[in-house]
């Protein structure tokens, strides 16, 4: 089977010729090298305070782990996640339509209206104005402005393919398609909400049924931002900077449609040994264990695409944060369906465990996909020829994956250690740990978490610095470089 061409060539399209937005483009890969570093920060910052008890003892309320920590997980989700997918997703709808972005102004709303909606979380969060739901933390004068902002977000996107140039859509584009759609209904269902103030509101729903639509919007928040958007990334970036097709145009079809049909029913496993219905819970253990074909497919397609030349690893240190991002994202599909089995929840649930799962996801695959993405977007949407150096790009690999593993590799041990030391008994059935005991086991590997921790936000550091040198450089490519001659056939 053939895959559609990507782009065409150079020398027949430009960004002139189409006046595609890219001074938009721009702003939001700015938006997510920044909220990245901010993010990231508060997560090193909480960190401390938990390896670090005494460093909380002179701070006011508004800087405590409670208030900082969902401002530091929406900071590394929706401002250093969201201006990334903004920004890509808008780079290839256009040019994988051959069209500009659809309604400029509208577009240009979304721009402003989320960067307006992550300060609302700076100013809200910090002073305690919270639902409470994870993920879900911004109260509900912000949550109509996302609506706003992502229905405007779905008018452009849309708008962009059905006025395409081109006969097929690029498989990237239905991945970002379907994140569109799901977080956008994910996102009102979730948050119906009644106001009792300008910033205090109570859930629609209550009890088992609340819990159940949270995680109904929680995992999918996972399934659909954080992993099909994400996916839109990689199919696109992986083949323009290997210069290689994808490895089976197919395949990555069938990863699509298996991944979404079964993504939906997953979230329940959340919610073992809860007051859900044990026939749910069970659900969403199977359709768990159902998810980690098309996960796995998908990660041996973009794997596979550098087939015959893996040399290249070797000397492209983007290429290198492409690759291991899907090596972290097939370790995170791996150990998420196996955590959702009853038996292995019984341990892992309420631990560390859960917390290196979802890092090696977040920084491992979001982190490390997202960064390669904008290694490959910014000398392109800047007009440069590459990146200021490759060098910095190399240090920043090695911090990021080293920050990764001191991260996870301290979090399973804390989380597994803490789930045996609450489960061990003595010979008359009572507890053989306190939970003070367990807290101090905890103390060396929250340290590890922190040091890992700092070790990628260092790596952010220099990427910014990199990013301003490219950005400043006089030398200006003659066009869009490398995006050349892809129309591919793959071994499918």
């Amino acid at each position: 089977m053939s895959a559609p061409s990507l782009v065409t060539n150079n020398s027949t399209l430009s960004n002139t010729a189409l006046g595609y937005e890219n001074e938009l483009i721009k702003l939001f890969t700015i938006a997510a090298v920044f909220w990245g570093i901010v993010g990231m920060s508060l997560g090193v910052y909480i960190a401390c305070q938990l390896a670090f008890p005494e460093f909380m003892s002179w701070q006011q309320s508004w800087l405590h782990f409670g208030r900082i920590r969902p401002l530091h997980t929406n900071a590394v989700i929706f401002a250093f996640g969201g201006n990334a997918l903004f920004a890509t997703s808008y780079y290839i709808v256009q040019r994988t339509s051959k069209r500009k972005l659809y309604s400029p102004y509208l577009a240009w709303f979304t721009f402003w209206g989320w960067q307006a909606v992550l300060i609302g979380a700076v100013i809200t969060l910090p002073m305690g104005m919270t639902s409470t739901k994870e993920y879900a933390e911004l109260e509900w004068p912000i949550d109509i402005l996302i609506a706003l902002v992502w229905f405007s977000y779905a008018v452009v996107f849309f708008g962009t393919l059905i006025n395409r140039k081109t006969s097929h859509i690029y498989v990237a584009n239905w991945f970002f398609a379907a994140f569109i759609i799901t977080i956008g209904l994910l996102h009102v269902v979730n948050s119906m909400a009644v106001p009792l103030s300008a910033f205090k509101s109570y859930s629609l729903f209550s009890g088992a049924t609340d819990a159940m639509i949270q995680w109904w919007y929680g995992h999918n928040a996972v399934g659909f931002y954080l992993t099909a958007a994400f996916l839109g990334m990689m199919y696109y970036f992986i083949p323009i900077q290997a210069q290689r097709p994808i490895y089976s145009y197919r395949l990555s079809i069938v990863h699509f449609w298996a991944l979404i049909a079964a993504y939906m029913w997953a979230g329940a496993h959340h919610l073992h040994y809860s007051a859900l219905p044990d026939w749910t819970q069970s659900l969403g253990m199977v359709f768990s264990l159902i998810l980690f074909a098309p996960s796995w497919g998908g990660m041996i397609n973009g794997v596979l695409t550098l087939s015959g030349q893996w040399d290249k690893l070797r000397t492209d240190p983007i290429l290198k944060f492409l690759i291991v991002a899907l090596s972290f994202y097939a370790m995170s599909t791996f150990e998420g369906p196996m955590m959702s089995i009853k038996t292995v929840n019984a341990l892992s649930h309420n631990t560390d465990w859960t917390i290196g799962h979802v890092h090696s996801g977040a920084l491992g695959w979001v982190g490390m996909i997202t960064i390669g993405s904008l290694y490959v977007l910014i000398p392109r949407v800047f007009n440069r020829k590459s990146m200021y150096s490759i060098s910095l790009i190399n240090r920043h690999f090695q911090l990021a994956v080293t920050g990764t593993l001191f991260y996870i590799v301290s979090m399973w041990i804390s989380g597994i250690g803490q789930g045996w030391m609450w489960r061990a008994t003595d010979t008359d059935g009572s507890l053989i740990y306190s939970f003070v005991q367990v807290v101090e086991f905890s103390h060396w590997p929250y340290v590890g978490r922190a040091f890992g921790g700092f070790l990628y936000v260092s790596g952010m550091f220099i990427m910014a610095y990199n990013f301003y040198k490219t950005v400043t450089a006089t030398e200006l490519q003659e066009d869009e470089v490398s995006e050349t001659q892809a129309t591919h056939t793959t071994s499918a």
